[in-house]
């Protein structure tokens, strides 16, 4: 195997990662620091470094065999049913720039005298366990609250009326709901004030909301009971349910607050308090941000026409 040294570092980085892999997801069921992180950034510095110690290589190469070993490793994911194409896409950016980084020092490190083979294990060894723990203690309770607005030209009792239900909305445009990320479709409700459920029904289920503040035509406050998932992934070979579509991202509560802000013109703002179990935090809030933009904006756009309309 050590006569073809690209095939061998690939094969290497391969194995490490699926057991690492294994053990971040199958074992501790996280998806962390260590799944989009670590195994990305051994990706790229696995192949390049094995690569470099057997063969003369240039740092071109090197960075040519370590997106190798990721088009190989994401190809792997769908093929044997582990993730789809949506994930794998959001995903990307972050991934290919720690490939690159892990790649850039895997070459530069059979460059100089400042790494060796047992310093370089040994290192990778007490990242992927430090990281691993860090999963856990970085777990942050805070709910985090998304915020969209939008001007009604009518009045407020109207607005409101189109708030606590609505029909059902017309087929999205917009791009994110073409890929499988779940949008709503309309809202009914049992009962009436405090107490009373309301139901978001959107492609994948429904949202239960038990209704917690009735301030009519002011303020509609809710919590959430239940909800569906948050998107059908897509896999061109499998249909697939991986594990991060059950209770990684979660919408705790919700509110629309209407204002008046003229005889016939109101501003609507909906709100989402949700929180996600997926790390980097940072990097996931910007897409779960988006997105919750987006379905509320849906949702607010379809409330201001319907009103306008009367």
């Amino acid at each position: 195997m050590k006569k073809n040294p690209k095939l061998f570092s690939i094969l290497i980085t391969l194995i490490f990662s699926a057991i690492l892999g294994y053990i971040e997801i199958g074992i501790f069921k996280e998806y962390g620091w260590t799944v989009f992180l670590v195994i990305p950034f051994i990706i790229g510095f696995l192949p390049a470094f094995i690569n470099g110690k057997l063969t003369e290589t240039s740092k071109s190469k090197s960075y040519q065999l370590s997106f190798l070993t990721l088009g190989i490793v994401l190809i792997g994911l769908l093929v044997f049913a582990i993730e789809g194409m949506i994930c794998i896409a959001m995903s990307l950016p972050l991934i290919a720039l720690l490939v690159w980084l892990g790649s850039y020092i895997g070459f530069k490190a059979n460059t100089g005298k400042w790494t060796n083979p047992t310093n370089t294990t040994i290192g990778l060894f007490v990242i992927c366990i430090c990281s691993m723990s860090f999963d856990y203690i970085n777990e942050s309770e805070n709910l985090i609250p998304v915020r969209t607005k939008v001007i009604v030209n009518s009045n407020i009792e109207n607005v409101w009326k189109n708030v606590v239900t609505f029909d059902k909305i017309d087929e999205p445009t917009d791009w994110i709901f073409k890929t499988g990320i779940s949008y709503p479709t309309d809202a009914t409700i049992k009962g009436n004030g405090v107490g009373a459920i309301r139901y978001c029904n959107f492609t994948t289920g429904s949202f239960v909301e038990p209704i917690t503040t009735w301030n009519e035509p002011n303020l509609l406050q809710f919590d959430v009971k239940e909800q569906p998932i948050p998107m059908n992934e897509f896999n061109p070979f499998w249909e697939i349910h991986p594990p991060h579509l059950d209770g990684y991202f979660k919408s705790y509560k919700g509110q629309f607050k209407l204002t008046k802000i003229g005889e016939n013109q109101t501003e609507l703002e909906g709100t989402t308090w949700y929180k996600v179990d997926i790390t980097p935090e940072i990097y996931w809030k910007t897409w779960s941000d988006f997105i919750i933009h987006r379905i509320h904006e849906r949702v607010l756009n379809h409330i201001k026409l319907e009103t306008e309309k009367k």
